[in-house]
């Protein structure tokens, strides 16, 4: 397996290659027209990217070379000096030399001796006669030239996002067939399903791992946003950026830049205090915020870290009440983490209850529906007057995903594991009724609990109030995570955990909120993805 340090010196040999091979290109150019702006312009930028990878990977030769033809490039757009005269072969030689250095690099070898190159360069740009030796040895070092040819391709996404779905197509498959070779229990039929398998799996990853980038390629933007932002509020802020080596699929990484880039605003604008409020709270004057990011079994997680004001649940759960989200009898009996959770509501996106909750909460609900339509959650956690944590889950892939399967009225449904947050059985004697609600006890929680088939059949009306003595035996029940809030789904059996490949609806189907979409399992029965969610979002609306 290829060590980070690698894979980043491979990129960096693809770029710098595709530089070199632009530079001969364009300063030939230059050379029969001396006046082609275009050609100039682009070794203009040329030098100045290959500078800036080249210190950021420590080649130091490398960019020192690229700097001081930055600069030549640079006199010479500005008309300060002409392409003519020894200037022309003095920048050959000067793209000749990156060339080799390029070429080094990837070889491990020893880079040449630039120090003559850059005592010329130094010479131009002082005004004085490059000392030029003799070029006999160097015209026969040119017919010897390699062409080479770079180990590395770009590829457009688009191209791999049909790539994927074929993939996604060729899982379903492989399930239908390692199915057929069970039933039919042919031992020809068994080894050749199984290698297929081998390989469809194989592809799987090899395709998921050809979409992955550096959440770096996010992060690292974000010194400038901090900086912009706490300038315009007046405020002190030292920002931390940590794992920005961390991997994800790209197309995740673009849909929740909006939805980072307005958490980190808003921890910066709202979340952290003035230097002369942090001071007076026994602070520093200087406000930290941290951008991280670390793998979690098979999900991502992006945390955006402050240590301001932090979050009165007090108010928050007041807002709550008055704004009809919660009855008072239930809201006194939900725990801190259940009362943050109401922040993601659209109701309290005004800027008034804003301000009166210390802040935080505009455009939240938009933040976690960018979220829910990765299959992510967005979680808070908060201690006032010490700070606020947000916290994205996210998938490693939007392709294939895994599921928990389980079976209600004999029918098949998937619920992805992202939401799901433990499976336990329990028996009657272990539930109790609050306000009209059936609670269980599950890890130290008490989390409300709900047929499943009551939330998909019972129409627009509320559910009906919770009565123990309806439940009899052994009760299987999904315990779903989202925004915070746990719910309890009672089943009639759960089946298996696999990977499955989600496909939208069709219509009319396709408006039902409660489905995420539909699956083929093995057997070819089509399976219907609840959507965590809406779930919950509904089992909220319709509760007693």
């Amino acid at each position: 397996m290829k060590s980070r340090e690698q894979e980043y010196r491979e990129i960096f040999m693809a770029e710098a290659l595709e530089y070199y091979d632009a530079m001969s290109r364009h300063i030939s150019e230059l050379e029969r027209n001396p006046t082609d702006e275009a050609a100039l312009n682009e070794l203009f930028r040329l030098m100045h990217n290959l500078k800036s990878n080249s210190r950021a990977m420590g080649y130091t030769q490398i960019g020192e070379a690229a700097h001081h033809m930055e600069t030549i490039f640079g006199l010479i757009r500005s008309k300060e000096m002409t392409f003519t005269g020894l200037v022309v072969p003095v920048l050959f030689r000067g793209v000749d030399t990156i060339g080799e250095m390029i070429r080094a690099v990837g070889e491990g070898a020893e880079l040449p001796d630039i120090s003559q190159l850059i005592t010329n360069l130094d010479r131009l740009v002082q005004g004085e006669e490059p000392i030029l030796e003799d070029d006999s040895d160097e015209d026969d070092e040119d017919a010897n030239r390699k062409l080479e040819l770079s180990d590395l391709v770009y590829i457009q996404i688009k191209k791999l996002d049909h790539l994927l779905n074929l993939v996604g197509e060729l899982i379903i498959d492989r399930d239908r067939v390692l199915t057929l070779s069970r039933e039919i229990g042919n031992p020809a039929l068994a080894t050749a399903a199984a290698h297929f398998s081998r390989i469809a799996d194989e592809l799987q990853y090899s395709v998921m791992d050809a979409r992955l980038v550096n959440v770096g390629s996010l992060l690292n933007k974000f010194p400038r946003v901090v900086r912009d932002v706490a300038t315009a509020e007046k405020k002190d802020v030292e920002l931390t950026i940590v794992g920005e080596d961390i991997q994800i699929d790209r197309n995740i990484l673009q849909i929740i830049t909006d939805a980072l880039l307005h958490l980190v605003r808003n921890a910066v604008g709202h979340g952290l205090e003035t230097p002369a409020d942090r001071l007076a709270a026994g602070k520093s004057a200087q406000g930290h915020l941290t951008l991280s990011a670390q793998t979690q079994r098979d999900e991502v997680l992006l945390q955006v870290v402050d240590d301001g004001r932090g979050i009165n649940v007090g108010n928050v759960r007041r807002k709550a009440i008055e704004r009809g989200l919660v009855s008072q009898e239930v809201a006194a009996n939900l725990d801190d983490d259940a009362v943050r959770a109401f922040l993601f509501e659209p109701g309290f996106s005004m800027a008034k209850e804003v301000t009166e909750i210390s802040g935080r909460g505009v455009g939240l609900d938009v933040v976690k529906l960018a979220i829910d339509s990765l299959g992510g959650q967005l979680r808070v956690d908060s201690v006032l007057g010490e700070g606020t944590t947000f916290t994205l889950v996210l998938p490693t892939s939007i392709a294939v995903k895994g599921a928990l399967l389980f079976e209600l009225d004999a029918r098949s449904y998937a619920i992805p594991l992202m939401h799901t947050d433990s499976v336990v059985s329990l028996q009657p004697t272990d539930f109790h009724v609050v306000g009209g609600l059936l609670m269980s006890r599950v890890q130290d929680e008490n989390v409300p609990v709900v047929p499943l088939r009551n939330l998909l059949h019972n129409g627009d009306g509320p559910l009906p109030p919770a009565v123990k003595g309806e439940l009899t035996g052994r009760q299987d029940i999904i315990i779903v995570n989202y925004s915070n809030r746990k719910l309890g789904l009672i089943v009639d059996r759960f089946l298996r955990q696999q990977d499955i490949v989600i496909k939208p609806m069709s219509k009319p189907l396709d408006t039902i909120d409660l489905f995420g979409g539909v699956t083929l399992l093995g057997s070819g029965q089509v399976c219907l993805v609840l959507d965590v969610p809406a779930l919950t979002r509904l089992f909220l609306a319709k509760r007693p």
